[in-house]
């Protein structure tokens, strides 16, 4: 049984949260991840999901995941280097490195783990020299992950500096100020699309920046990757800088088929450094072949055609143009997340509630995810969604935006 106090405190803290109107609620779905979907018998249109490319429900992918599980069991049982490699982990890896642009790739069990990894694996390391300090410059609106992960590195073994979003100004002047530094490494780390704002980083300037600097430049292309790039190969590809990107992170539980596994590409030596020295690699079971060739035919999808990438593209551009045309503040940008602004959380938790009864499975944001006073609902387009689907959508915006004044 838990101590009464701290089951007592645990309830207090929910009922806290609960009256401030801040209580996240899940919305249980039966059926598969799609452009609509089943809630409380009632179709609805899916607007939250990380479904990009509307793979997670794909006959090809389904498929490729059953053939995985008939011809390689359900799971491994083991981590990797005891006896959880098969030959379909290290083929993902090179197809992933392959596509991405880099020399290799190691396979996580999520990405957040990836970014646990890299950089405490790096920074927590001596090298031969036990008594070192390296530095990382972050983007102040960073995935949770890349902060945590740099929170896993020893505080005596790191200077965190964080520069404002996308202000490569203000990073330049950092990285100035540090080019006589006492820093054995140093690592710039970025997302390549935010995922709460939907824009990419400056990566062009950044690559620029870490090169004349000699600094790693690591991006976490988890929103980027099946998303963004004429041919889906994610910001860099985007941005005119394919290749050119020092360490690259991303998933597999959005765009590439939607379940869970995670992967860090970049040279062949710090990939083979990871195998030997990353944590969360060591210590984890590897991926279920099922999820293994379930991605393998993602990435495949990808390199045979554009069509999934050219409609996410269409798709995004027509919801974006009619949603600010019924009066909706949305944040500029291109890419299919869409975050509509509605300042504060119990606005943002009311109309998700109220577009969900009119047929639109929408979530609310709010601090501290977002900033404060920037709650939004962040609407995320896929190519699975026909017209019809967004139209249905946009009307049943409009008649919550005008219910709640917000248009």
């Amino acid at each position: 049984m838990i101590p009464t106090p701290m089951n007592a405190a645990f309830q207090q803290e929910l009922d806290r949260l609960e009256k401030a109107q801040i209580l996240k609620n899940e919305t249980p779905i039966d059926s598969p991840q799609g452009a609509v979907v089943r809630v409380d018998d009632k179709d609805v249109i899916m607007l939250a999901s990380n479904n990009y490319l509307g793979l997670a429900a794909d006959p090809r992918v389904i498929e490729a995941a059953i053939r995985g599980i008939r011809e390689y069991g359900y799971g491994v049982s083991s981590v990797r280097f005891i006896c959880g490699t098969l030959t379909i982990h290290r083929q993902l890896e090179q197809a992933l490195a392959a596509f991405l642009g880099t020399e290799d790739s190691i396979l996580f069990s999520s990405c957040f783990s990836a970014n646990e990894a890299f950089f405490a694996s790096i920074v927590n390391e001596g090298f031969g020299v036990p008594d070192h300090t390296d530095v990382l410059y972050s983007d102040r609106l960073n995935h949770a992950s890349i902060i945590d992960g740099t929170r896993l590195c020893r505080s005596r073994s790191v200077d965190r500096k964080i520069y404002d979003h996308a202000d490569t100004a203000a990073l330049e002047q950092m990285l100035s100020a540090d080019a006589e530094g006492p820093h054995r490494f140093g690592i710039v780390a970025t997302d390549g699309v935010l995922s709460m704002e939907g824009d990419l980083a400056p990566l062009p300037d950044l690559c620029k920046l870490s090169g004349r600097f000699d600094r790693l430049l690591f991006v976490d292309d988890s929103h980027g990757v099946g998303v963004v790039g004429k041919t889906g190969r994610g910001s860099p590809e985007a941005l005119g800088v394919h290749g050119k990107v020092d360490v690259l992170s991303g998933t597999l539980g959005k765009a590439l088929g939607g379940a869970a596994g995670g992967y860090i590409a970049g040279s062949s030596a710090l990939v083979e450094f990871l195998r030997q020295k990353a944590r969360p690699y060591t210590f984890s079971n590897s991926l279920p072949p099922g999820i293994v060739t379930a991605s393998l035919e993602a990435l495949r999808i990808l390199e045979s055609s554009t069509v999934e990438v050219e409609k996410l593209s269409e798709n995004t551009g027509y919801f974006r143009r009619q949603i600010q045309a019924l009066g909706f503040t949305i944040l500029e940008g291109s890419h299919p997340i869409v975050p509509i602004m509605l300042g504060e959380a119990p606005l943002a938790m009311e109309m998700s509630a109220a577009l969900l009864s009119e047929g639109v499975y929408i979530k609310a944001l709010w601090s501290p995810v977002v900033p404060e006073g920037e709650a939004r609902l962040r609407a995320q387009i896929s190519a699975a969604h026909e017209p019809k689907d967004l139209d249905r959508a946009l009307d049943a915006f409009e008649r919550v935006g005008r219910k709640f004044s917000v248009i």
